[in-house]
């Protein structure tokens, strides 16, 4: 029996040995890669067709993100309203997304409903039509959407802060602008869905308490379908960051807060420096009790919130460093942000903070590994990136073995702030 009167023991995260379940791949007949997680209490399951049909495929501005967001709003055989009447008929969440390299569609239900909502899925992978009405709603709600969100400073300096990094013509730098909706056509959607959907490239990925004929189930409806018939060609990029380094940008004449975005290119994930950045990275500005935090939040009150994270592209990823801060202390937001990074440069990290640093970095971990949902996503950033079977427990290792002489090394490296872009929005 347990005795309430005693604490029981605390164990370091750090000390933890963490286990990322594998996950079960099996092909289908026309080739897509499915990638399986069989795992859970409760009989829920999640399942995520990812196609490479994201914006660095657009032969338009917004294409790909258009032709998308449209995907669920009617096929041959169903309306946009028929369709989401179907999924909420048996409780279901359909949602679709779009990013830099990929584009997603996925769907969570109960495990019992998925062979009712298979066939809509496969209905709208292969059988969307893009209706001119829906199109023409999408382009009205999308122009009003922009031009209030225009008025905001931090939505601005997100734009501006890629463009000025990668350039405004690559797609990591490329951002809408009211034209291109008027611009793109129902054909444009017709052509990108066709190359990119219907004969697109797609890898699958499922999650939870899987029916027992599940591979069956995703050949008898996804198997049989034109997809991963061709190579598809990525076309190539010239990153061209912008020459000037300083910005401030004027938005909103009355504005009383200043939007402010620091940021830096960085290699991306297959880079030796990257895992041991990771945890630079949750010192300087990644967790609530970073040296940002507790600097310009705790002890300055300039701001309720900076962040510094990794942006991690395919192509090239970025050092980025976000805040909002008042008008009048904007300046000195990043004053202080400049004199955090040079403090990681001039003295090792402590015995004490890079241990905190540890065992939060590995909690994370574990929260990642928590549940099949989680696990099928740690999976996924996995098989899409191309990175090594147990790139899970070499993460965990470099956690555990980096000193603090190698972040300080790291912060003479990457953390110099005439490398650093800087953006003021207000």
């Amino acid at each position: 029996m347990i005795n309430r009167t005693q604490q029981p023991a605390i164990t370091d995260p750090i000390h933890l040995h963490l286990h990322l379940q594998p996950a079960r791949h099996f092909i289908l007949d026309n080739g897509i890669s499915v990638y399986a997680v069989e795992a859970g209490a409760q009989e829920v399951v999640q399942l995520e067709l990812v196609f490479q049909a994201g914006n660095w495929y657009d032969q338009k501005n917004i294409q790909a993100a258009t032709t998308n967001f449209l995907l669920k709003n009617g096929t041959r055989h169903k309306t946009a309203f028929q369709l989401n009447e179907h999924f909420e008929m048996y409780g279901a969440y359909l949602n679709r997304g779009c990013y830099h390299e990929r584009a997603s569609l996925s769907v969570h239900s109960l495990t019992k409903y998925l062979p009712k909502l298979l066939p809509a899925l496969a209905e709208i992978v292969s059988e969307s039509v893009f209706p001119e009405e829906e199109l023409n709603i999408y382009r009205q709600n999308q122009q009003q959407r922009l031009a209030v969100n225009l008025k905001k400073a931090d939505f601005v300096a997100n734009r501006l802060i890629d463009a000025y990094l990668f350039g405004e013509q690559h797609p990591y730098g490329k951002y809408s602008n009211p034209a291109d909706y008027d611009a793109l056509t129902r054909e444009d959607l017709l052509q990108f869905y066709q190359q990119y959907y219907l004969k697109g490239h797609c890898t699958i990925f499922i999650a939870g308490q899987l029916p027992p004929n599940i591979e069956k189930l995703l050949n008898q409806f996804f198997g049989q379908l034109p997809l991963n018939g061709t190579t598809l060609a990525k076309p190539d990029f010239a990153i061209v960051p912008a020459s000037q380094k300083k910005y401030a940008i004027l938005n909103d004449a009355n504005g009383v807060q200043a939007a402010i975005r620091l940021a830096t290119a960085f290699p991306d994930r297959h880079h030796p420096d990257f895992l041991k950045a990771q945890l630079l990275n949750a010192l300087f500005g990644g967790y609530f009790g970073s040296r940002l935090m507790s600097n310009i939040r705790e002890n300055k009150g300039y701001t309720y919130g900076i962040h510094s994270f990794i942006q991690a592209h395919q192509q090239q990823s970025a050092w980025m460093v976000t805040t909002e801060a008042g008008r009048d202390v904007s300046r000195a937001t990043i004053e202080e942000t400049y004199k955090e990074m040079l403090a990681l440069q001039k003295e090792p990290v402590s015995a004490e903070e890079l241990s905190l640093i540890k065992n939060f970095m590995i909690g994370t971990l574990l929260g990642d590994v928590d549940g099949p949902f989680h696990i099928i996503e740690r999976w996924k950033s996995y098989v899409l990136n191309e990175m090594p079977a147990n790139y899970f427990y070499i993460s965990i290792q470099t956690i555990k073995d980096t000193t603090a002489g190698e972040l300080q090394v790291l912060a003479k490296k990457y953390l110099n702030p005439d490398d650093f872009y800087e953006l003021e929005v207000i």
